[in-house]
């Protein structure tokens, strides 16, 4: 209830779209351009979201020993949360990372195999994946909520057909991005350990590096188009 026993209006569709976007992480710069290594978390985000993965990979490589590249790959994890702590710096990024760490350390314990350390994130992929073609197929691309807002169109792109299609595209190249790291890493887990270090290594390159191409990518093909006024 609100104030004098009106009834709390229920937030609109903007409202809500402003607070997805807002809560998504992408950034621009001053002039407009979007801020890749900002949106993809900044240095040390990128270092909190790489350094676990590649200690686990190279320990096990190394020692052959689950539990302890797990271990260390979770110890490591810790230390971003704890460095977070420190420096009194947001904590979402690092514990999230925790989180993560922690369910594929557990999946490889628990089935006694290092591949399945990153079956996770190909249920993670999996999710976005079906998130973003939901959203396609409703008319509200999750790139025209995330690019809308940072260039405050809103939500006012939808009644426009060439912005809507514009950001239709934006959001399938994200699509895109997310089924190839599927395409290419799937194959390597079904092999198993021989597709160990391979599938570690496409988890590195097909990881931050190939978001943030898709993410300037989406960005330049949504960009509104320069009147000849504005020339």
């Amino acid at each position: 209830m609100g104030t004098e026993g009106q009834p709390r209006e229920e937030p609109t569709a903007a409202e809500l779209a402003a607070a997805y976007a807002a809560k998504a992480g992408v950034h621009r710069h001053d002039d407009g351009r979007i801020d890749v290594l900002k949106s993809a978390g900044g240095v040390r985000g990128v270092l909190e979201s790489v350094v676990p993965g590649v200690v686990f990979l190279v320990a096990f490589t190394v020692l052959r020993d689950l539990v302890l590249s797990t271990v260390f790959s979770l110890v490591v994890a810790a230390v971003f949360v704890v460095a977070r702590l420190v420096t009194r710096t947001p904590l979402t990024q690092a514990f999230a990372g925790v989180v993560g760490i922690a369910v594929s350390a557990a999946l490889a314990l628990f089935t006694g195999k290092a591949e399945n350390f990153y079956v996770s994130g190909f249920l993670t992929n999996a999710v976005y994946i079906l998130a973003l073609v939901i959203s396609i197929a409703v008319r509200w691309p999750l790139m025209g909520v995330v690019f809308g807002f940072l260039r405050s169109e809103g939500v006012h792109w939808r009644q426009d057909a060439q912005r809507s299609r514009q950001y239709r595209i934006g959001t399938w190249i994200m699509v895109a991005v997310l089924a190839l790291r599927l395409v290419v890493e799937v194959p390597l887990y079904l092999m198993g350990d021989p597709g160990l270090v391979a599938l570690g290594t496409m988890r590195l390159i097909l990881g931050v590096p190939l978001y943030a191409l898709g993410l300037w990518l989406a960005w330049l093909v949504t960009r509104p188009a320069v009147s000849a006024a504005e020339r």
